[in-house]
């Protein structure tokens, strides 16, 4: 017979997935420059390295995250036919990468400085698109990083300007330094929960 007062059996606790082996990543995949892992870099633009870090609440590193990349080539285009200029975008420029975070939560991704373009929102600034999936994460998360190269545009870009203002240095990465390969490293640090004074800004992917 039924005891529907009973007490329940707890059960067991366990991080929620998804786990990635080392084999789900190739050298290169975080070269947006290359059309291929193996291939030479052929991109038109100026290389540049986006870096940093994925933080948990409290500040401890996000390990074994992945990181997808996503942007327009140096003239502002996607090779993607939602573009309506995808037929001559940059054919040397795939346009997309994957990274993971290491023990520290670090990432790297080798790039070029995107162009701006016009969409249905507005003008749209130089920017970099990332989604985040990893253990313990409910959902993919997206975002988008801005240069600050570029302030003219972002203060005129409608997702940036869309967030409080006190919130929107938190979407803009910060120089760096030169990577080994002489290119400008461009750095920003992404807390996945925390106040609302420092949480990074996601967004509907």
């Amino acid at each position: 017979m039924s005891r529907p007062n009973a007490p329940l059996v707890p059960t067991a606790w366990a991080t929620i997935g998804p786990f990635f082996p080392n084999t789900f990543f190739r050298e290169g995949d975080n070269d947006l420059t290359r059309m291929a892992p193996d291939a030479p870099p052929t991109a038109q633009g100026a290389p540049m390295w986006l870096t940093g870090r994925v933080l948990q609440e409290g500040g401890g590193p996000c390990v074994n995250a992945v990181l997808e990349a996503w942007q327009a080539d140096a003239a502002g285009r996607f090779r993607h036919p939602r573009d309506p200029d995808w037929q001559q975008a940059d054919p040397g420029f795939h346009g997309w990468g994957r990274a993971w975070t290491d023990a520290e939560g670090r990432f790297a991704f080798r790039t070029i400085i995107p162009g701006a373009y016009r969409d249905a929102t507005g003008p749209r600034a130089p920017h970099i698109n990332l989604a985040i999936i990893g253990s313990g994460i409910m959902g993919r998360l997206a975002t988008t990083i801005f240069l600050p190269a570029f302030a003219e545009a972002n203060a005129a870009d409608p997702v940036l300007a869309s967030l409080p203002e006190a919130l929107r240095p938190l979407l803009v990465a910060q120089p760096d330094g030169l990577a080994e390969d002489g290119a400008p490293r461009f750095s920003l640090d992404l807390l996945l929960r925390g106040d609302a004074a420092t949480e990074t800004p996601f967004f509907e992917d």
